[in-house]
């Protein structure tokens, strides 16, 4: 029997028992960022610890960082051959407003062909993906046709605050030829995908205070300045009604779009109907003189994430707040940096700022943009086994959203990133009812497998890194 056909048929025999194990890990509620759930995230480190131990991957640990432990692992056999890092995280986003979930977020059910469940997709789902396809060819071959580490964190939906100085401290253990991250998804349409590039991030609070207290609107207003209206002044200043930025420089480092990155974004197969269905919004909208491809995927962004202060309740109270809150985040391409965004930000909302109010501006977290060209061996590597997993040629696309590791990974080591994910674009990642298309999961298992031998087979990445 052929390699090939090996593999499909230890992939049929361990369908039921695969799609199991992947029911086990969505029901470890592993939220990051919430401190009632770190027995929860040590509980699925050490799950996914155990389950790679099983599937044959080898000098696993569970190692500790300042925060929820990292989970590493690695087989290093192939002599001669190039070294993959794999990186993924075993922590998922909180599951508000529970209220709209089909069933609890934490026991996972399939439907209509996708598996429903918090980190479906993001990034659990991928993750096991990974674990599956080493599994498998360890089990119908022996052996991987390449080298293989393996780095899954568990504070990635929190701004992986200590990943970097984890990084670091095991650089030499970490060498590798090529990064590969699935976290990423594919196209309108769930079109197979290559993601070249993700944006940046900045995150930060805006914090405005009056009062002592809440006053009287009655006694006190049209003395004392409401918190609440001078936070809608200050941020109706960010922006203007043409979506443009208005804080001075924050398109200082913006490279423009070449003619050929316009040509790109415009054979990308893009339907702004489907968009507006998907999303449910009467109208798109965004920075005049961009389609919404250029903008999702290329152009700087500024947007309020949330927004509290003052009476909530039922019925009336009426009163001048004591304080009123916003979270802002900047999406950022590739030569802004987002701790110089911040710095902005900051000196634009304290000079827009009424009298009569204090405000502080905090910065929360931060991520830098990162790109691998279309034409790397080791991108063309990972086409080619999307192509024969899913008898399609993949697209590429821009990610709009922001992966700190990639940039964290790319200077600490040197080496190229390929994101190479699975994810359907209607997967509900981080809202009610995330879910992953199984067909994208049991795929995405044999691209994987592919991959492993399209790396080894492919010329042109640096020469074998160091064996630890």
């Amino acid at each position: 029997m052929s390699e090939a056909k090996e593999l499909d048929a230890y992939l049929a025999e361990t369908a039921e028992r695969r799609l199991e194990s992947y029911k086990e890990l969505l029901r470890i509620p592993s939220i990051s960022g919430l401190s009632e759930h770190a027995p929860d995230c040590r509980r699925a480190a050490d799950w996914l610890a155990a389950d790679m131990l099983a599937a044959g991957i080898e000098r696993v640990e569970v190692s500790e960082t300042r925060g929820h432990p990292v989970v590493y692992g690695d087989w290093l056999h192939a002599l001669g051959a190039p070294t993959m890092l794999v990186y993924g995280h075993y922590d998922v986003q909180p599951v508000d407003p529970l209220e709209l979930w089909q069933r609890p977020p934490f026991e996972p059910f399939v439907k209509d062909g996708r598996m429903l469940g918090r980190g479906a997709a993001d990034d659990k789902g991928q993750v096991h993906a990974h674990v599956r396809a080493a599994e498998a060819l360890l089990a119908t071959r022996g052996r991987l046709p390449v080298n293989v580490r393996y780095l899954f964190e568990g504070e990635e939906e929190s701004g992986s605050p200590n990943l970097e100085s984890w990084l670091l401290a095991n650089v030499g253990r970490l060498a590798a030829d090529v990064v590969v991250i699935s976290d990423t998804g594919f196209f309108q349409g769930n079109r197979p995908a290559i993601t070249l590039s993700v944006r940046g991030n900045m995150y930060a609070q805006i914090d405005v205070t009056g009062p002592d207290v809440d006053l009287h609107s009655g006694s006190y207003g049209g003395a004392v300045e409401n918190t609440a209206n001078a936070l809608a002044r200050i941020l109706s200043e960010l922006k203007d009604r043409d979506g443009i930025v208005r804080i001075a420089g924050f398109y200082d480092e913006v490279t423009p779009l070449s003619a050929a990155d316009r040509r790109a974004f415009a054979e990308l197969p893009f339907d702004p109907d489907a968009l507006l269905a998907e999303t449910g919004v009467p109208a798109l909208a965004g920075e005049t003189g961009y389609t919404v491809s250029e903008r999702r995927g290329s152009r700087p962004t500024l947007d309020v994430n949330g927004l509290w202060g003052g009476f909530q309740g039922e019925r009336s109270k009426t009163i001048i707040p004591a304080h009123a809150h916003a979270k802002v985040s900047c999406r950022l391409v590739a030569d802004q940096d987002p701790h110089v965004i911040f710095g902005r930000l900051r000196d634009h909302v304290l000079a827009v700022a009424p009298p009569g109010v204090r405000v502080e501006v905090s910065l929360i977290d931060t991520a830098l943009p990162m790109s691998t060209p279309a034409d790397h061996p080791a991108v063309g590597a990972a086409a080619r086994a999307v192509s024969a997993a899913f008898g399609a040629d993949p697209l590429y696309i821009h990610g709009g959203g922001s992966i700190p590791v990639c940039a964290m990974v790319r200077e600490a080591l040197g080496a190229p990133v390929v994101l190479m994910g699975f994810a359907n674009p209607d997967d509900n990642a981080h809202a009610p009812n995330e879910s992953m298309v199984l067909a994208n999961w049991e795929r995405g298992i044999r691209a994987i497998c592919c991959l492993f031998d399209e790396l080894a087979a492919t010329s042109g990445l640096a020469p074998p890194a160091a064996r630890a």
